[in-house]
């Protein structure tokens, strides 16, 4: 009986054995080792990362010595219904070193002419796309003080736009700027915008985007720029 008795208790153990074999065993998930990449900067990339953001504090010093180290004076902005060749009065300073920096910068060719006042003004500078907003960003939010230098809103003259409220000293902004469009002028606004330039080649093509289709004073068909410094 005691034989018999064993002999099924080492059945039944060889018989558990052989089920804890069977059982597939649980996987360990495997962790996936990350390979941390080393990032390479471009020296443009490198004095972009360190270009101090300009503010209403550092505006007028930054852009007299940056106009003192960039003098360039004509510029083109190449658009799809042409090209309009600007001149920069040297008498703004400010306001010249700020197109030249703003061109130099990439910023005008991220945005396009979004407002058009028909027999009155073409106007440009603004863009809602995320890379113009980045841009603004990495830039800064700035106001120029007025340089009034007798020059006037004949047609063809470009002129820097502002906030009207709450501004007496007239500061103009930072990106947008407005081209006069009627034969006559907007003499009405003389010392009221400064007049940094004047429009010395493409004025028909100004006319072209003068005479487009709007809805809301915004371009049916969009005009995007392509901003270069000529010398």
């Amino acid at each position: 009986m005691k034989k018999f008795l064993l002999l099924v208790l080492i059945t039944f153990s060889f018989l558990g054995c052989e089920n804890n074999e069977s059982k597939p065993k649980p996987k360990t998930p495997k962790v996936k080792e990350k390979k941390e990449k080393i990032k390479f900067y471009t020296n443009e990339e490198v004095e972009a990362e360190l270009r101090t953001v300009i503010d209403k504090k550092t505006a007028v010093e930054f852009l007299t010595e940056y106009g003192k180290e960039n003098p360039e004076t004509k510029v083109r902005l190449k658009t799809r219904l042409g090209d309009i060749d600007i001149l920069l009065y040297k008498d703004t300073p400010l306001h010249r070193a700020n197109f030249i920096y703003l061109i130099k910068e990439g910023y005008y060719s991220n945005t396009q002419f979004h407002r058009v006042v028909e027999d009155f003004i073409i106007q440009a500078g603004r863009s809602d796309t995320p890379e113009a907003g980045e841009m603004r960003k990495r830039i800064g939010k700035y106001t120029i003080p007025a340089e009034f230098n007798g020059k006037r809103h004949h047609k063809g003259a470009v002129s820097a736009a502002r906030q009207w409220q709450l501004n007496p000293k007239k500061k103009s902004d930072t990106y947008e700027f407005y081209i006069i469009i009627n034969k006559k002028g907007a003499h009405h606004l003389n010392n009221e915008h400064t007049v940094f330039g004047r429009v010395i080649k493409g004025l028909d093509v100004v006319d072209k985007i003068g005479q487009l289709e709007t809805f809301k004073e915004w371009p049916i068909e969009e005009v995007h720029i392509k901003a270069i410094v000529l010398e």
